[in-house]
């Protein structure tokens, strides 16, 4: 094989991503620190490929823009791994290969002859990562479970929405996402050590649970119940006390956070914004009453504050409250769309969204760049997402296979 990537921090190794969803985002983070990142493929092509949102909102198995994301800075093969011909391709590259990335249900791939141990004894420095709902064990391991089944699985879903009304689940397959993080940095971990210093290899197959990974996001959650007998509730769209939360204004909303109490800096502060702003009732705020927390946490209190801050906000823009609000020190942002994401000013000066050409259409659009920077070894956005089988020939071709081979596997069906 050979890397197709510029030179990065992660250059020389060698990934086989297997994933169809967004499981592919641990492989693309290998793909563009440097490593070379071969995605395989069904020759009906990866799940995510039928997943809009599509370019030009025709939906074709090469404009799908998760694929294209998830996939960039990878070459593409396509094998029928329920082909056992296919199945020696595999195993050919896997001996090779420094890791396998795979996201198949528990059990799939030792049915096909793949499983991980086989993996390992053919390749036994390799690190096998497998992303599943719930683990490679356990009561609920061969449950299928979607995104919004990881969440309410893993206790984040509810955290997430209103009062009083059904739990709301983050947009995008964040609970898949938080575990394709997990797996990358473990597979990190377990390449430095694959190799000890006697020599000896010392591959291994690391287990992750989606469920697991959105429990790990509950921060403190689940100490609250266990030392305080105390089950947090979702509060979007409320204070959690006066002057602490989302509010609405002209043009969106913002967060605001004025602080505990009227010694705080934040309250004084905001405070003598109202006031000086001409917001009605704002003088009350400076009462007695307001120096005692327990009267900050009660409904009465956040409704009194909602009722001087809500005309006041709704005349004005959320940059005009954000731009007066860290003049006079005050703890207030706005809430961000995408579309003010493009044009933060923040994210603009760092350079952070990237142009990419899409390789069907030649259109080009803006795709988020570095999560990290590394002074020396940077990261690269890589080449467009492969077409289905696109380095298929390729690949085959440095294991081997011949022309000849390659057409009488085509044939079959093996591969595409």
């Amino acid at each position: 094989m050979h890397s197709l990537i510029a030179p990065g921090p992660l250059q020389g190794i060698r990934v086989l991503d297997l994933c169809q969803g967004s499981e592919q985002y641990c492989g693309k983070l290998f793909a563009q620190l440097g490593a070379d990142v071969v995605l395989v493929e069904p020759v009906a092509g990866a799940a995510n490929r039928r997943e809009g949102p599509f370019l030009g909102h025709a939906a074709h198995r090469e404009r799908s823009l998760s694929f294209a994301y998830f996939n960039q800075g990878k070459r593409g093969i396509a094998l029928d791994l329920e082909h056992s011909a296919a199945c020696e391709v595999f195993l050919a590259l896997v001996r090779n290969a420094d890791l396998v990335i795979e996201a198949e249900p528990p059990g799939r791939m030792g049915a096909r002859g793949l499983g991980a141990e086989v993996l390992l004894r053919a390749q036994p420095s390799l690190v096998v990562t497998s992303i599943t709902p719930f683990g490679q064990d356990g009561p609920f391991a061969h449950f299928q479970a979607d995104d919004l089944v990881a969440l309410a699985f893993g206790g984040l879903l509810s955290l997430g929405g209103y009062p009083g009304l059904a739990p709301t689940a983050a947009y995008g397959n964040q609970a898949v996402l938080c575990a394709a993080q997990f797996a990358a940095v473990a597979s990190l971990v377990a390449l430095s050590v694959a190799q000890d210093q006697g020599g000896r290899p010392t591959g291994q197959h690391i287990d992750v649970s989606v469920q697991e990974s959105v429990t790990m996001a509950l921060e403190n959650a689940v100490q609250f119940v266990e030392l305080e007998q105390q089950i947090r509730k979702r509060n979007g769209g409320e204070q959690r006390q006066a002057g602490t939360g989302v509010f609405p204004c002209s043009d969106g909303m913002v967060y605001l956070m004025a602080g505990g109490v009227a010694a705080n800096k934040f309250w004084h502060a905001t405070t003598e914004w109202l006031v000086q702003g001409g917001a009605p009732g704002a003088e009350q705020l400076r009462e007695p009453r307001w120096l005692d927390a327990q009267f900050l946490h009660t409904e009465q209190a956040k409704r009194l504050f909602a009722d001087i801050f809500l005309p006041f906000a709704a005349s004005q823009t959320k940059a005009r409250l954000y731009a007066e609000g860290q003049r006079r020190r005050i703890p207030i942002c706005p809430v961000s769309t995408t579309a003010d994401l493009l044009q933060n000013r923040q994210l603009a000066f760092r350079q952070f969204f990237e142009q990419t050409t899409h390789p069907y259409s030649g259109a080009r659009f803006a795709v988020p760049g570095a999560p990290y920077r590394l002074s020396a070894s940077p990261w690269q956005l890589g080449s467009a997402a492969p077409r289905l089988g696109e380095h298929s020939c390729e690949v085959l071709g440095a294991l081997g296979y011949d022309h000849e081979t390659q057409a009488v596997l085509l044939r079959a069906g093996a591969f595409a």
